[in-house]
């Protein structure tokens, strides 16, 4: 096939067809065509030859030239693409390296095999462009709702036609045992859009907690105006869900609007999700008050929280466990996903127990250590002292207060609580010099003896294997496993020592060993306190 005047429109109007039917720019298919025929010239002059196309944009005529490069004469390899500066002087008047030389070459004939390998070079752009065009479109949608058409379903996983692309449902994205048959409607989430071999792949979701979040802006148009802002979703899809709002505006009751006139919006929005029962609680910045909404509809006594362990402990009525835990667990586990914290639920007669416990021990380490009689004891530990440290060094006023304590017996209570515990150093020291402590380890400022012991029973005996340790190692912390939060024990964690105490502590053995230089963490500090000065400006202005 040659490129002749009858056909050379038709490359055009091809290429135009073709980028219509494929929604892609009419170029890239016209590149196509210009590299199918130069790679079809090459197979007839040689693929050793630079041979390139150019096909006009208005007349589709198409020009077939020769590239040959001018290179230094000690670099020439390729005889039929370059050139030495000598053998260019008979095309130029003043050739340099980098110089090309084009000629024009007559149009090839194209034989059946030829014409096959064009075909399948556009066919391969074509293909890519396409599936370049799918990606642009569909990577700015993630996070929106998209509606599409089933197209069928493959072990479970549902592939939905969305438009200018598939999309997949997976098994695991469907709420409860959906099923849908071909030619359904259906309505999903953009959780992803990646790059793939097959092409861009678009993941559809309707069980994540964004999917209902996007539903309650279709239907609460306060949600949509920026009125009212949905802060934490929870849900456990197809049976129950928790959502936390508030609102911007005082005359506005954030729940009400989202409920509706009659339930009209919240049944919108639970019919979409298969009879997914949606408990709408008003969002608080106190956790506790937050908390004890989200618990809703138990009634909740107290609440202790313990943010350097991202935990909560909730004090219920005993009528009100079950209601508070839920069927399987399921009122306090969206609770807890919803504010974010490890959630202890216990009853009143459970809490009293435990607090008794606590005030027996106490008492009874006070009467062991101190050598003192119960009474005595107890209202020591009444007053609110919980260990010797607390009664050793404690200013003696705070020890005046207690009825029947006069400044000779405070003294003697704290000269009995240091003598105490300058024992247990002497023989906690003693135990971690038998275990193999080394003196770099005891002399390093910072840690007490109970706290080298601990570290020796633990195989910590140089000041070498305590730099190796990460903080959490020391302070101990919360791993999330499999969805549920798993806890770390800590070496020293029974010592009170914080997360930030125990990297201080860290980065000091390693700056003394050498192993970090000062100057980096300064830096590095100086750049933390920039970046918290100008969160807070920001938050200023806000």
């Amino acid at each position: 096939m040659a490129i002749t005047s009858a056909n050379q429109l038709e490359l055009l109007q091809t290429a135009e067809a073709v980028a219509r039917e494929k929604m892609i720019d009419p170029d890239l298919v016209v590149q196509a065509m210009e590299e199918s025929l130069a790679r079809a010239a090459k197979s007839r002059y040689g693929s050793e030859m630079d041979i390139r196309v150019s096909i006009d944009r208005k007349t589709g005529r198409a020009t077939f030239t020769r590239v040959r490069t001018v290179v230094p004469d000690d670099e020439l390899e390729n005889y039929q693409a370059e050139l030495t500066v000598e053998q260019a002087k008979q095309y130029l008047a003043e050739p340099k390296v980098g110089d090309t030389i084009v000629d024009e070459v007559p149009p090839v004939e194209m034989g059946r095999i030829a014409a096959q390998s064009a075909k399948q070079v556009i066919l391969q752009k074509v293909r890519e462009a396409e599936r370049d065009r799918q990606f642009e479109e569909f990577k700015d949608r993630v996070g929106t709702i998209i509606n599409g058409q089933v197209k069928r379903e493959e072990y479970g996983n549902v592939i939905v036609d969305i438009g200018r692309g598939e999309g997949i449902l997976r098994r695991n994205e469907k709420i409860g045992r959906e099923s849908y048959r071909p030619n359904d409607r259906i309505r999903c989430y953009i959780k992803d859009v990646r790059r793939e071999t097959r092409g861009p792949q678009v993941f559809l979701s309707r069980t994540a907690p964004e999917f209902m979040a996007e539903l309650f802006k279709m239907e609460v148009p306060e949600i949509y105006d920026g009125i009212i802002e949905i802060k934490a979703v929870a849900r456990d899809p197809g049976s129950r869900a928790k959502i936390g709002v508030i609102s911007y505006d005082n005359s506005i009751d954030p729940v009400g609007a989202c409920v509706g006139m009659r339930g009209s919006r919240v049944q919108a929005v639970v019919n979409e999700l298969q009879g997914e029962k949606i408990d709408i609680i008003p969002w608080n910045e106190d956790q506790a008050t937050f908390l004890v909404n989200a618990l809703q509809p138990a009634e909740v006594s107290k609440v202790v929280i313990d943010e350097e362990a991202g935990k909560i402990e909730v004090v219920v009525p005993d009528d009100q466990l079950s209601l508070a835990i839920g069927r399987r667990g399921q009122n306090v586990r969206l609770a807890s996903q919803l504010t974010g914290l490890d959630i202890d639920i216990m009853t009143e007669a459970e809490e009293s127990a435990r607090r008794q416990a606590e005030f027996e021990e106490r008492t009874k380490l006070f009467m062991d250590t101190l050598d003192l009689d119960e009474f005595f004891a107890q209202l020591l530990v009444s007053e609110g002292f919980t260990n010797l440290e607390e009664v050793a060094y404690v200013d003696v006023d705070e020890l005046l207060v207690i009825d029947g304590v006069d400044e000779d017996t405070a003294n003697e209570l704290q000269a009995r609580a240091r003598d105490c515990l300058e024992e247990m150093n002497r023989k906690a020291l003693e135990h971690a010099r038998e275990l193999g402590v080394e003196d770099s380890l005891v002399e390093f400022e910072g840690l007490t003896p109970q706290m080298i012991e601990a570290l020796a029973e633990d195989g910590v005996k140089t000041l070498e294997d305590f730099a190796t340790c990460a903080d959490w190692e020391l302070a101990g912390g919360w791993t999330t496993v499999d969805g549920e939060r798993v806890k770390d024990e800590g070496i020293l964690e029974k010592f009170d020592v914080s997360l930030e105490e125990a990297q201080t502590l860290v980065m000091t053995a390693r700056v003394l060993l050498g192993w970090v230089d000062p100057s980096e963490l300064e830096d590095e500090a100086a750049k933390d306190e920039a970046e918290d000065a100008a969160e807070g400006e920001e938050e200023a202005g806000a």
